[in-house]
């Protein structure tokens, strides 16, 4: 049976939005039908722009590691968000599960603040327990209960979904559960140059009391040896299956390496603003219910169910999803934009230029970011001025080579960018709003984007109303060119060369998992080898056997195409080689690529060149996915015409995967005859003009991979041992969009 890439692609019947296209891929994205139910928050009522912004730069907001070490804990706590009940007054709070010290637990988490080269200890402690009994807390985020209240009570039901592949379906784990156990955990610092035992791989996770711990579990004691300059890095949970659940429920935070040149103090070497004109910016976006609570679709009648499982055929058994839920769904796009855990904050600020540093912690949605001027006071952008350029200093892990001044910034999810605005410019009282454009469905490429919310085009705002402080001088920042040749001479990984050891083909799927379900994968675009250059071959059980993953003589086939997180590891590079990658988007969206432990160059993309045979000649009927689809056998074609790539259909062994007459498989894809985009008068690949909202001129660990493209990065890996790499879309990487990367022998 064929089954399509992007046959999830369709309007459902519910929506009033229309269909928006990808212009850079020539794919109809879906529609959503994202509505409201009742005893949600309406985000039309909630106040924008009333409450300050929690300054995560503040030194009282800082971690105080006394002599390099710190014990910190994840609690449930209660904090206030500036939501108002449904009488639009009342403010009402959100139970939280935030990281703390010293019984002071907050969302987002404290900041750690650290100087290069200075390592750092931390104890990581779950206390997600009840204080009074020692027992487990119930899983925070609830959905509606549809089997003992009916459709629209949002008293709820957890949303975890234990079908999926995670903590406690693992081999020699199912016999725990979140309700005997506890809730697992496991911090990653994001971006963080780190030895493999303390970088929180998923499999590291450990419950209340490390009465559980992961079959990769090392340790209590986290080593942090910031062997990296000066970037904004920042930490959250990354336990398996459940990272959108944990990250959503509160677990993430600021991690700010501070160097001899970036030092965060009035008068450093690079003259960059220092607090109180720095500071920092989680953005994420979230569902509230009227009460306070934070909300996650998983059920029958919640936003996106219908477009991502009844909508696409999918089938849940009663056993496993009793009242049709709890499941993952692909996507999570909000309708309340919050900032450092308040919504639609604001900031008072002097005439001056402020370094704003720009965390996109959203689970799905890709921000894109314009400042624009509006009158005093204003809440919407009806009378919005045209967008207002500001300078691109940094990104995810360092300062850029040299400043570039943009209007409109591209953000990934799980990115950061490190801007300078100049407020004089503008007379007191002024208001400057941070605009985003970037829609809130899947982004491919298009900007602006479609908006489906009311209020999701608008993030916080500054308020030009405070006095200059003529004590201080205004800072503009200078001598990043210098900056980058330094940190080349003194990280050894910064000095990577211009041809690398290797180049990987790496690759992204859309296909199902066994429920018929959306499922997003890694996998390769060759046969895959090890750091060795031998090749890595499918398992020889009857599970891959049963799957057809052997060739005519019945051996086992080199592993090649799409793959689950459990199968052998295919990304070994070799203890300190510099590898190319390619990565080879097959899917209809783009997806954030994040790789731990390195930071990477963004050398540039080029266009996929597709087989003809893969192209719809006119004649191919309406309800036919064809060119959205790229695979052959196709309704016209059941050979490739061999001038392209195309993709063939190929069994995914999932983690619970079984060999016979009950085979349970997923459907994945395989990469045929892979071509580049060749220009026949040099013989080189055609490079695609890197768009001016990509500003990726400064150390990176997420590259945004564009549809139907070849992104391609460079990397040292200089560290040996087990890491991840995955789609930092975090409904995806739960849901096996993520890979063991394991670096040198022992993979």
């Amino acid at each position: 049976m064929k089954i399509t890439r992007r046959d999830f692609v369709k309007l459902s019947a519910a929506s009033g939005a229309g269909l928006w296209l990808s212009s850079r891929f020539g794919y109809t994205a879906r529609a959503f039908a994202a509505t409201r139910g009742p005893g949600l928050s309406d985000p039309a009522m909630q106040p924008k722009f009333a409450n300050e912004v929690p300054r995560a730069l503040d030194p009282s907001f800082i971690f105080n590691a006394k002599k390099g070490k710190i014990t910190v804990d994840v609690q449930q706590a209660v904090q206030f968000t500036g939501l108002v009940g449904p009488d639009g007054m009342t403010p009402v709070p959100t139970t939280i599960w935030g990281y703390g010290d010293k019984g002071v637990n907050t969302w987002p988490g404290r900041t750690f603040q650290v100087r290069s080269g200075e390592p750092l200890e931390v104890k990581w402690q779950n206390k997600l327990v009840d204080p009074a009994t020692e027992l487990p807390l119930p899983y925070l985020i609830t959905g509606k209960d549809n089997t003992t209240l009916g459709f629209g009570d949002y008293t709820g039901r957890s949303v975890v979904d234990e079908n999926l592949h995670w903590a406690y379906s693992l081999h020699e784990y199912t016999g725990y559960s979140i309700e005997e156990d506890g809730v697992p955990i496991v911090p990653h610092v994001h971006g963080g140059h780190n030895d493999f035992q303390y970088d929180g791989n998923p499999e590291f996770f450990f419950s209340p009391g490390y009465g559980v711990r992961g079959p990769q579990w090392v340790e209590k004691k986290y080593v942090y040896d910031n062997s990296q300059p000066a970037g904004t890095v920042w930490y959250h949970d990354h336990a398996l299956g459940v990272t959108r659940l944990n990250v959503y429920a509160g677990m993430a935070g600021f991690f700010i390496i501070r160097d001899d040149f970036d030092t965060g103090q009035h008068g450093n070497p690079l003259d960059l603003p220092a607090y109180p004109y720095e500071a920092a910016f989680a953005v994420q976006d979230k569902m509230f219910k009227d009460t306070g609570e934070l909300f996650y679709p998983a059920f029958p009648g919640d936003p996106f169910y219908e477009d991502f499982i009844t909508g696409e055929g999918a089938v849940l058994p009663a056993g496993q999803f009793p009242g049709g839920g709890p499941t993952g769904l692909a996507e999570f796009f909000g309708d309340h934009i919050v900032v450092n855990g308040v919504i639609w904050p604001k900031m008072e600020v002097e005439p001056r230029n402020y370094r704003l540093r720009f965390l996109n912690g959203c689970d799905s949605r890709f921000l894109v970011l314009q400042f624009v001027r509006v009158p005093a006071g204003a809440t919407d952008l009806r009378d919005a001025t045209d967008p207002i350029p500001f300078t691109v200093i940094g990104s995810d892990q360092g300062l850029a080579s040299s400043p570039t001044t943009v209007d409109t910034l591209l953000s990934e999810t799980g990115s950061r960018y490190d801007v300078v605005f100049d407020f004089s410019d503008f007379g007191s009282g002024d208001r400057i709003i941070v605009k985003n454009i970037g829609g809130d469905e899947p982004f491919g490429g298009d900007i602006p984007g479609p908006q489906v919310f009311g209020e999701t085009d608008r993030i916080m705002a500054f308020d030009v109303v405070l006095p200059m402080d003529t004590a201080v001088p205004d800072m503009s920042p200078v001598g990043l060119t210098a900056y980058a040749d330094s940190r080349v001479a003194n990280y050894g990984n910064y000095d990577m060369p211009e041809f690398p050891d290797r180049i990987r083909k790496v690759a992204l799927f859309e296909g199902k998992d066994e429920y018929g379900r959306l499922q997003p994968l890694l996998g390769t675009a060759e046969p895959a080898t090890g750091f060795d250059g031998n090749p890595i071959y499918w398992p020889d059980d009857d599970v891959y056997r049963y799957a057809g993953l052997v060739d005519e003589d019945d051996k086992m086939l080199p592993m090649e195409g799409s793959i689950a997180w459990h199968s052998p590891t295919t990304e070994n590079p070799a203890l300190g080689e510099t590898e190319e990658w390619e990565i080879w988007n097959m899917t209809g969206d783009a997806h954030p690529v994040h790789l731990h432990l390195v930071h990477f160059e963004v050398l540039g993309r080029q266009e996929v060149k597709w087989d003809s045979h893969t192209i719809d000649d006119g004649t191919v009927e309406e309800d036919e996915v064809f060119e959205e689809d790229r695979v052959i056998p196709n309704a016209l074609y059941d050979e490739p015409a061999g001038d392209g790539t195309f993709l063939m259909t190929q069994p995914t062994v999932q983690h619970n995967s079984v060999a016979g007459e009950d085979e349970t498989y997923g459907m994945g894809f395989r990469i045929g005859t892979p071509t580049k985009v060749i220009d026949e008068d040099t013989g080189e690949p055609i490079a695609i003009p890197q768009p001016a909202e990509y500003v990726e001129n400064a150390p990176k660990d997420m590259v945004t991979a564009l549809p139907g493209q070849i992104t391609r990065i460079k990397a040292t890996f200089d560290k040996p041992g087990r890491y991840v790499w995955h789609c930092h879309i975090l409904s995806h990487e739960d849901h096996e969009m993520m890979r063991v990367l394991h670096v040198g022998p022992g993979a």
